[in-house]
């Protein structure tokens, strides 16, 4: 197991796209922060050095069937392909995976974590090893994505200004499901603060102790809820519980 090497060739791997394109400085930018966030998140739990590094592996690799869906398709959704399982297929059905690590005995683990970090909900992972290291992943992709809502600008993430964010309403159905304490159905969301509120239910459906510990010590759940000023009155009030019920969750402290 060698991280550093592996950052090498990853390195070199980019070098088959566009640098100077904006979507894909954004995946650069997100591969080596979920690496940061998940080097951390390891380290707090006192995880092995070798389990470490292989939670760093995984990071580094998580989103590589981003960069071939961005050459194919210039678009991050969906419809166009199920990047997580793409990326699996890339690394071990076509090889790739070799020219970052070297060994295979860490292959099963490494492959389950990447094609599920994306899932809805996780379940049915048997191994314990690879279940940890896919909630690893799930957790570091979350904890990156808090600076990337925090960091991007609103137009880019939800087409158009902060301000007309927090002038639309909360769908019913959307409400319901954040109140269940649950993250939110895609095919649910209709209305910007819809998406909006989909992103801060991630909060929800995370995995360990010193994850939710990083995210109270940013103040992550009271710095995404203030980027948005809610003029609607009826959102307004729904997003004082929204903040109530997550700073609950996560053990963070009201404004």
């Amino acid at each position: 197991m060698n991280l550093k090497y592996a950052m090498q060739q990853f390195e070199q791997y980019l070098n088959d796209y566009d640098r100077e394109d904006d979507k894909v400085k954004l995946k650069i930018a997100h591969t080596y922060g979920v690496v940061d966030c998940i080097l951390e998140i390891a380290e707090r739990m006192r995880l092995s050095k070798e389990d470490q590094e292989l939670a760093g592996l995984i990071g580094l690799l998580h989103d590589i069937g981003r960069f071939e869906q961005l050459k194919r398709y210039d678009s991050f959704e969906p419809d166009t392909m199920d990047h997580a399982v793409f990326g699996a297929q890339l690394l071990f059905e076509e090889g790739m995976i070799r020219k970052f690590i070297k060994e295979d005995r860490w292959d099963s683990v490494i492959r389950t974590a990447i094609e599920r970090h994306s899932d809805f909900k996780l379940g049915g992972i048997q191994d314990e090893h690879a279940l940890l290291h896919a909630r690893l992943i799930r957790d570091a992709d979350k904890l990156d994505n808090c600076r990337v809502k925090l960091m991007d600008a609103i137009e880019t993430m939800l087409g158009v200004t902060a301000e007309e964010v927090g002038s639309t309403e909360i769908s019913t159905e959307v409400m319901e499901q954040f109140l269940k304490k649950e993250s939110i159905l895609s095919a649910l969301r209709k209305t910007k603060m819809d998406y909006w509120l989909s992103y801060l239910a991630y909060f929800f459906d995370i995995n360990f102790r010193e994850t939710l510990d990083i995210i109270k010590e940013k103040d992550y759940v009271n710095k995404l809820i203030d980027r948005i000023p809610y003029s609607n009155q009826k959102t307004r009030k729904e997003m004082d519980i929204v903040r109530e019920m997550l700073l609950s969750a996560v053990g963070g402290d009201r404004r």
